[in-house]
């Protein structure tokens, strides 16, 4: 279990394993940077979007699944789903690891919270920091601490399945981060979720990451290929939540969003309140 006042413990020596993924993912985001990639500009006049390119997009993202589980193992598959979102407050918890230096700490957190307030302003879902109590966790870790986290997310989340606790434990490199949101009544309504952020991370994939899966845990769960200018695209092309983003979140917590929705049905309100925030651009 990570202690709660955990900036405040004596900063833990890595591992030589995790001093290697720093070395490694210092070279993807200098070789990303290098291709004109981890934008973060929001989008501009390059990257125009239409209000048929935001719903398709809408309904892609918030209405399919990016995994699922197979004879006990997360896999990456899409498939389609049901509008899922918060319609309770969200408490948020920062919890990080033990070798997580104190500097690291401070602009971590400081990210985390005004981002989590930028998206509450979005969406007008009220988002909080708090010390206990939490419903959504977000954990910044080096690889040793992910793998010990069992214990104590199963603490958080007791009836988590086993496949989605080793997919946190047993995360390969190619994953960057990873977030979960439960829905335990399978009625489009989450009530917990937990993130994992890499903390070998240099600082802009880490803010990415940050960026990408909280956002994801809100309800806009899964990525999309067509999805220009998002952070919801794995290839890699923005790095920070885009105009476009934020008005897929405004899309999903607009009341006429219904927890439950199917395509059908949330397509066709999506359809009319991305004309109205688009102001009728076809």
């Amino acid at each position: 279990m990570l202690p709660d006042d955990a900036e405040t413990e004596v900063v833990a020596e890595r591992s030589a394993e995790s001093l290697a993924l720093s070395r490694y993912y210092a070279r993807v985001q200098a070789g990303l940077l290098t291709q004109g990639l981890l934008r973060q500009d929001g989008g501009g006049p390059d990257v125009p979007f239409t209000t048929r390119n935001l719903v398709d997009n809408f309904v892609r993202i918030a209405l399919f699944d990016e995994y699922t589980s197979v004879n006990g193992r997360i896999i990456a598959q899409q498939t389609s789903s049901q509008l899922r979102k918060w319609v309770s407050p969200v408490r948020m918890k920062v919890e990080f690891g033990a070798s997580i230096p104190e500097e690291q700490r401070l602009t971590d957190r400081g990210n985390i919270v005004s981002y989590a307030s930028r998206l509450s302003r979005i969406s007008g879902l009220p988002i909080r920091q708090t010390t206990e109590n939490a419903n959504f966790h977000v954990f910044v870790v080096n690889e040793d601490e992910r793998r010990a986290l069992a214990p104590r997310i199963r603490q958080i989340l007791p009836g988590i399945d086993e496949g989605a606790l080793r997919t946190v434990v047993d995360m390969p490199r190619s994953t960057f981060c990873l977030v979960f949101a439960l829905d335990p009544g399978d009625k489009g309504t989450y009530s917990q979720a937990l993130a994992i952020i890499r903390g070998e991370h240099p600082d802009l994939l880490r803010l990415s990451c940050i960026h990408e899966e909280i956002a994801q845990g809100l309800g806009l769960s899964n990525d999309s290929p067509a999805a220009r200018p998002s952070v919801f695209n794995d290839d890699e092309e923005f790095g920070l939540l885009t105009t476009h983003d934020e008005f897929l979140l405004r899309i999903l917590y607009d009341p006429r969003m219904r927890p439950g929705m199917n395509e059908i049905e949330a397509r066709e309100q999506a359809e009319l309140i991305a004309s109205e925030l688009m102001d009728g651009q076809s």
